[in-house]
């Protein structure tokens, strides 16, 4: 297949198409969209990242190797659609682990955190290269922000509000990935949402790193004096939209008053995603997480004192260096008493230069595979009682647009997952129904 190879992609008379895939959290899929948009006003002609394409983006993750892994797999699926394709390959790993991204077969560009937005700057000429090209500066370097969303899905869209962290947890790489805390202006975030409302789009979910450390502006500086607590509070007087949804948000962050507004807001939903990552406050400390185990108690508590039928979903972490198997009992008891909807289980993987790598006490990979497995296990228990106590309440549900064997499928507005027999001119409507019952595949079915 012939590569059309351009000084300006805008004289082409042919479009040169255009693939992105991303990898990793809601904030990646917001930049990804951000970054397309750029690839549009230049005229290519953006196509599924399963078909042939001239350009492939891949906007990469190193929370988990098995991000790293899933890369190596996604070059070597695109140069079979298309062999002569210009492979790029951003974001977090780029910025982490440039030159082994570099050492992959196929790939051609390496751009780290700043460079990822300046993306079709480099695309000027699309010649398959010998050796890729390298163009990633150092993290501390790495200190304006970048406002995004993404709205792919017709019915939800990601929107950033907050980028970096200067959290040091022993564990995680993302300082290093995305350099220190920083965020929008609130003005600036309410723009966006407008803009968002315009589309017909009917659920917001802020997105972040740290989205509770919003506050500070471009250059890590507190140049603006708004908190977390007044962005909510302007968004929730935003038209047009019916949601907006927290995406996770750190416990030492999620202070009474947020949990208060969330309950008499009109637009905020009652949905919280904190993280926890060991319910032993031996491992917390040693995480060099910013709270003990009574204040994660706390906050589940006050959420529920507030809105009992809140859900709250929580991540944790098995297998970190020197958890014995007491501890990890201790999470589980913890986390098996506390009321919760369901679990992200994390299994820990090993990250270069991170403080954590270098404790002692490592975990066998068979010992991690069996906590997780357990800690799934009480995960669907959790989501199960959850379910269960919601049927026979009447809740608003936004139908999503996709068939899945012959049913759609929405969320309550405290992410219940409801399905009912496909009909697309539900899509992207708002239904109130009374939740019935469990069906055999543990959705819950409800009627009108």
């Amino acid at each position: 297949m012939s590569l059309v190879t351009l000084q300006n992609p805008a004289t082409a008379t042919e479009k040169i198409r255009v693939a992105f895939h991303t990898l990793g959290c809601k904030l990646n899929f917001s930049e990804t969209a951000e970054i397309a948009k750029d690839f549009s006003a230049l005229h290519y002609e953006r196509v599924s990242f399963d078909q042939a394409a001239d350009v492939y983006v891949i906007n990469t993750c190193s929370v988990t190797e098995n991000a790293d892994k899933r890369f190596k797999a996604l070059v070597a699926k695109v140069l079979r659609q298309n062999e002569e394709a210009f492979v790029a390959a951003i974001g977090c790993y780029a910025q982490l682990q440039p030159e082994a991204l570099a050492q992959v077969d196929g790939v051609d560009l390496v751009l780290g955190a700043s460079e990822k937005f300046n993306l079709t700057q480099y695309l000027g000429d699309l010649t398959k290269r010998d050796s890729s090209e390298i163009h990633s500066c150092e993290i501390t370097e790495v200190n304006t922000y970048q406002s995004s969303f993404s709205t792919g899905d017709r019915t939800r869209a990601f929107l950033k509000v907050q980028d970096g962290c200067d959290y040091k947890c022993s564990y995680c790489t993302i300082p290093l990935a995305r350099g220190i805390s920083r965020s929008d202006t609130v003005e600036n975030v309410v723009t966006k949402a407008t803009e968002i409302a315009q589309q017909e789009i009917k659920e917001i979910v802020l997105t972040g790193v740290n989205i509770g450390d919003f506050g500070k502006g471009e250059f890590g500086l507190k140049k603006h004096d708004d908190t977390f607590l007044d962005l909510i509070k302007a968004l929730d007087k935003v038209e047009g939209i019916e949601r907006i949804r927290i995406s996770s948000i750190e416990p030492n962050l999620l202070k009474n008053e947020i949990i208060d507004f969330v309950a008499t807001s009109d637009r905020f939903v009652p949905h919280f995603h904190v993280p926890l990552q060991s319910g032993s406050d031996v491992v917390l400390k040693k995480m060099r997480r910013r709270y003990l185990s009574k204040l994660y108690v706390d906050r589940v508590s006050q959420i529920k004192v507030v809105m009992p039928h809140a859900c709250i979903g929580v991540d944790v972490i098995v297998g970190f260096p020197g958890e014995t198997e007491e501890e990890f009992l201790t999470t589980y008891r913890f986390l098996s008493e506390l009321d919760i909807a369901y679990l992200h289980v994390f299994t820990y993987s090993e990250r270069p230069n991170t403080e954590a790598v270098d404790f002692e006490g490592e975990v066998p990979q068979a010992i991690r595979n069996k906590r997780s497995k357990m800690l799934r296990g009480l995960s669907a228990k959790k989501r199960h009682a959850f379910y269960q106590s919601q049927l026979g309440t009447t809740q608003q549900v936004l139908w999503e647009g996709e068939n899945k064997k012959g049913y759609i499928h929405g969320f309550t507005t405290n992410y219940v997952k409801v399905r009912t027999i496909w009909n697309p001119t539900l899509v992207n409507t708002l239904a109130t129904i009374t939740l019935e019952k469990l069906d055999e595949e543990g959705f819950v079915r409800g009627k009108s």
